[in-house]
């Protein structure tokens, strides 16, 4: 696995050597024998045979030699670079969102007149990787479909940035995850016949009704949505949803509906401390961002919740008299509620480790690892907060890297789904969700979004404010709204199939909790993977990460 590891990171420096040199690749028969390098006003006209003469010797061309040390070593140590990558592997990988995104970002910095940096840019890798060397800068050159490469270097150098060997290590992961699949399987082909599609809404009319609850104890004003349609019964679990650090208790609103137009009553509540409001309060200086008792409060909101839920069900002539099986419930959360949908399965707050890692420099965290850092103002070193009515958990992007300590998820008691997306900036998948996952008891399933970001599993609706935010390499970047509808598809999908598991309607919806719908799930812009143990191949990965 060592040597899959040093591939990838060769990968990404060729990545990013790419961002430097904007090299492609097509036939010889066009191939590009001159490079031209711009910074500002200056620019540079390399040959072919110059580049070739610069790996052997490790001398840069003319004015390239103004380069700093570190830029020349790093731009030297990619031209010399072979890649044994697999074609498929390679194809497959580019050709999914957070490739496509990849090379958009590199075409930036390319300068052609028709505008067809990227294609050149895809052809280029696909081919480039068939050499008997394995892809190289070198062999881009030979091949790209032009006579005359123009780069602007200060664009390049701002692409070359945006990439970092956690990403790549990532990406490798998700194309390891699942190496029973056939990975030059059409996605959408079925493997088996599958008898429905859970994917599409129910047949009953979705109702909502909108309370404010008072918990008097705690001084906290609670509110909450319940979805739910006359289809409803007792039979099936009260799903409640726990919304992501300084947003709304619409965070899901596309999955409550698509639950309850199936039957299933769905609680979607605000956690006050840590919701949009006090987010914009703490913005204009008027409170803190979140207050420790935050990880103690949310879960404990929810159990609050529930017992307000259970005494609606005992209310005569309530709409939903009867209905709520507050005993039979299930959580889901995302991204800070993911978190708290692991500590009400049973997942262990542990703090004395993360006290310590959070006294160090916190600039080379995550904004999700950031977060967490706050709970070190708590006074103890662990917590318990499982509620025994919660039979089932959905963790969607959450946070778990700090808050849980080494062993506080090994307490899980309850079948649990966890979703990480290979281009998660916030919660990064290897450090918040598969590190975790290995150490959360069976039965339990890890679903894979290569190319998914942090907002993809998000309702469209409460991220408008996406669009022309800058990609930067700790936010921005996310794919959201229409581009992410097959992420929020399948989501639907396996999140109905996950609650009917605690239904008489089980065996038929396990089908759908399997690795094969989940490669017929898959589109060319969102390949899914979906297992129950991590493989040994990528495995290795997370063991590798880990002993850093």
């Amino acid at each position: 696995m060592g040597k899959i590891w040093r591939s990838l990171k060769t990968v990404a420096g060729l990545f990013s050597a790419i961002a430097l040199t904007q090299f492609g690749a097509n036939t010889s028969a066009i191939a590009a024998d001159t490079v031209v390098v711009r910074l500002g006003l200056f620019t540079e006209s390399i040959t072919l045979t110059e580049l070739q003469k610069a790996v052997k010797t490790g001398k840069l061309p003319g004015s390239l030699q103004s380069l700093s040390e570190e830029q020349r070593r790093f731009f030297l140590g990619a031209l010399g670079m072979n890649i044994p990558m697999n074609v498929v592997t390679l194809d497959r990988l580019i050709n999914t969102q957070i490739g496509t995104t990849i090379l958009n970002d590199f075409a930036t910095a390319l300068a052609r007149k028709d505008k067809a940096g990227v294609q050149a840019l895809r052809a280029g890798l696909v081919l480039g990787s068939t050499a008997p060397q394995g892809l190289s800068i070198l062999s881009f050159i030979a091949a790209y479909p032009s006579k005359r490469l123009e780069i602007d270097l200060p664009k390049a150098w701002v692409v070359a940035g945006n990439l970092n060997t956690a990403f790549w290590r990532t990406q490798q992961f998700m194309l390891a995850i699942a190496p029973q699949l056939d990975p030059t399987a059409h996605p959408g082909t079925p493997q088996i016949a599958f008898p429905f599609d859970p994917s599409q809404p129910g047949s009953a009319q979705v109702k909502i009704l909108n309370l404010s609850l008072n918990d008097r104890k705690r001084d906290r004003q609670i509110p909450v949505d319940i979805y739910w349609s006359t289809a409803a019964t007792p039979d099936k679990p009260v799903i409640v949803f726990s919304h992501g650090f300084g947003s709304v208790r619409t965070d899901l609103r596309y999955l409550a509906e698509h639950l309850a137009s199936h039957g299933y009553v769905v609680a979607a509540l605000e956690h006050p401390g840590s919701n949009q409001a006090n987010a914009n309060l703490a913005f204009q200086g008027k409170t803190r961002v979140m207050k420790p008792q935050e990880f103690l409060y949310r879960p404990q909101d929810i159990s609050f919740v529930l017992d307000e839920l259970a005494k609606l069900n005992q209310t005569a002539n309530y709409p939903l008299q009867g209905k709520l099986a507050t005993t039979n419930a299930m959580v889901v959360g995302y991204s800070f509620g993911g978190g708290t949908a692991l500590a009400l399965a049973g997942a262990e707050l542990q703090l004395e480790r993360l006290k310590q890692r959070c006294k160090k420099n916190l600039t080379i965290l995550s904004l999700g690892e950031n977060m967490q850092c706050i709970a070190q103002e708590l006074p103890e070193n662990s917590y318990q907060l499982r509620d025994p009515r919660i039979k089932q958990a959905i963790a969607l992007n959450p946070t778990t890297s700090l808050i849980f300590g080494e062993t506080g998820l090994t307490k899980i008691q309850v079948p649990t789904i966890v979703l990480a997306g290979s281009a998660d900036k916030t919660t990064p998948a290897l450090t918040e969700q598969i590190v975790g996952f290995d150490k959360i008891p069976s039965p339990k399933s890890l679903v894979g979004i290569i190319g998914g970001t942090h907002l993809s599993v998000k309702d469209p609706s409460t991220t408008l404010d996406q669009i022309g935010q800058p990609n930067t390499p700790i936010s921005g970047g996310e794919v959201v709204g229409e581009q992410a509808a097959d992420v929020r598809k399948y989501v639907k999908a396996i999140a109905l199939s996950f609650a009917a598991q605690m239904t008489p309607e089980a065996k038929n919806y396990a089908i759908f909790l399997t690795p094969d719908y989940a490669q017929f799930a898959s589109t060319a812009a969102f390949p899914f993977r979906l297992i129950t143990q991590i493989p040994p191949d990528a495995m290795a990965v997370v063991k590798e990460f880990v002993e850093q």
